[in-house]
């Protein structure tokens, strides 16, 4: 079931899906959990208080955090040094993080303490999921964190009424307020809470999360606009051929290949073209290729993202079945952060096709005839001159954002933590690179649609002015569907709000929908 049609996520102990992730997130979906999950929560954290009475040496039970590991906590304080560590670390700065993201983290939280081995309450988790089933939005700044901590800390300040959250009407206002309106209580920490609740890779899987679900997204977008190149530039199929494909010996470039084999199917304009020419330029030839090697990174990077966000990342962890502790690496991010810089790193390869495609479908003298900048009147139009313009410059943005994070560090904590992933920018980069990539992706499709109607209105100019032949059905319908909201420009007008309505029908998947609802597999 995809992510919009869910209702409720109930967690078990069965792995969460990114569909169930991103209903909550993203949709709203209720979030529930079974006892299945919360019998572990519950033994993890009869074992947390065992150790407390037993006065056992246990990483941020009974000694302080980072390079303060040395001191000894009485257990009397043991709970107090929980507050202390998140008024502490609640540092981040810079503007607050957008209300899906802060959701996002927050779920990670819940999701965090499955198998019991954070040693949460579930008194506490079930505020965390009266926060993202009541709307509460916490104000949490997104600047500053190497992996995790600080921004958590805003979060879980939050969650103890200390901190602040945003009212209905976008207004900060302090979270006790909010939590008494709601209906909530705050949370009165025990102790490793506060530990737990900042710790491992809950802010890097979760944004991870995000970028991953609308990369998917986008490549199936770009695989739709790649079948529209193919008719705007009256592009030869055989560079499609399967056998081809199986030659590279990649099975995303023969998935490719076949998904725009089934768009192009019954198009008279791809069938009248395809003995024209030798071969086409790159952008087309290569095009299966490039995508391919874009859908691989994803493929990949949904793996490691799908296998941490139903992992444990902290320290120390439990292991109830033993009775055991250990303080451990968990919380390291290189994983997860390694994969979200592949996420960026797919959309500037995709971008960069996106790009040459719609720069050779304006360009008169690579389009095959059809006007300068596809508009009628060039010179007294402008056409879609500046709209590639734009793309230019979102392919350079992606570019930027896809220089890698986690092969970078920087010491820490009097180098008791070093090295440090910094997979928080990767995965916020990741997600900025799509949200980029999507609006590229919006351009390429009103590029393509409107020399497919220039097509329409003075023929073919490279077979001589002969009407053009007729899409494919299944293109057909995306043109239709694309024309019933963004009409063709017959003159310069402001295009903005016709890309900003693109990118929605391309950010919510409705493109894709209607073409897999063809019997397309994207």
């Amino acid at each position: 079931m995809k992510a919009q049609e869910i209702q409720e996520v109930r967690l078990t102990d069965k792995w969460i899906t990114l569909d169930e992730f991103m209903a909550v997130v993203r949709y709203g979906a209720v979030i529930n959990a079974d006892d299945t999950f919360m019998d572990d929560v519950r033994k993890g954290r009869a074992l947390i208080d065992r150790f407390l009475s037993e006065n056992k040496a246990v990483y941020g039970v009974t000694t302080g955090f980072g390079e303060n590991v040395r001191f000894t906590i009485s257990p009397d304080d043991a709970v107090e040094l929980q507050k202390r560590i998140v008024r502490s670390h609640s540092v981040a700065v810079g503007d607050p993080l957008p209300e899906e993201q802060v959701r996002a983290i927050m779920l990670q939280m819940i999701l965090n303490a499955r198998c019991g081995r954070t040693g949460l309450r579930e008194e506490t988790l079930r505020v965390l999921m009266d926060f993202l089933n009541k709307d509460i939005y916490p104000f949490v700044p997104g600047e500053g964190s190497v992996g995790y901590l600080s921004v958590e800390g805003h979060i879980v300040m939050a969650l103890i009424g200390e901190g602040y959250v945003f009212s209905d009407d976008g207004e900060q206002v302090p979270a006790a307020e909010a939590l008494e309106d709601a209906g909530v209580h705050p949370v009165e920490l025990a102790c490793k809470e506060g530990l737990s609740l900042l710790n491992g890779t809950i802010s890097v899987t979760a944004l991870a999360a995000i970028a991953l679900f609308d990369a998917k997204v986008n490549m199936k977008n770009v695989e739709i606009c790649g079948a529209l190149a193919y008719e705007a530039l009256r592009g030869t199929v055989y560079a499609l051929d399967d056998r081809i494909m199986k030659a590279k010996n990649h099975p995303e470039a023969v998935s490719a290949a076949k998904a725009l084999r089934g768009m192009l199917k019954g198009s008279g304009i791809a069938e009248h073209n395809k003995d024209r020419k030798v071969q086409d330029a790159y952008v087309l030839r290569a095009m299966p290729q490039l995508i391919g090697a874009s859908m691989r990174l994803v493929k990949e990077a949904e793996e490691v993202i799908i296998e941490e966000m139903n992992g444990t990342s902290d320290n120390p962890e439990l292991f109830i079945d033993e009775g055991e502790v250990r303080m451990c690496g968990n919380f390291d991010g290189s994983y997860v952060g390694s994969h979200a810089d592949m996420l960026g790193m797919s959309a500037a390869i995709t971008g960069n096709l996106i790009h040459s495609s719609i720069n050779r479908t304006v360009d008169r003298n690579l389009n095959d005839g059809l006007p300068a900048f596809l508009v009628a009147d060039p010179g007294l139009n402008n056409g879609f001159m500046i709209p590639q313009y734009t793309a230019a410059g979102l392919e350079h943005e992606i570019r930027q954002l896809a220089q890698p994070s986690t092969n970078d560090s920087i010491t820490t904590c009097a180098s008791q933590e070093d090295p440090v992933s910094f997979g928080y920018d990767a995965a916020k980069n990741a997600i900025a690179a799509q949200e980029k990539l999507a609006q590229m992706t919006a351009i390429s499709y009103l590029t393509s649609l409107q020399a497919i109607d220039l097509l329409k209105v003075m023929g073919d100019p490279a077979d001589g002015g002969k009407p053009v032949q007729e899409q494919s059905p299944v293109l057909a319908a995306v043109y239709d569907h694309v024309r019933e909201s963004i009409p063709y420009v017959h003159e310069d007008r402001y295009i903005y709000p016709d890309i900003e309505l693109m990118t929605d029908f391309v950010e919510e998947g409705a493109i894709v929908d209607l073409v897999e609802g063809k019997g397309v597999e994207l």
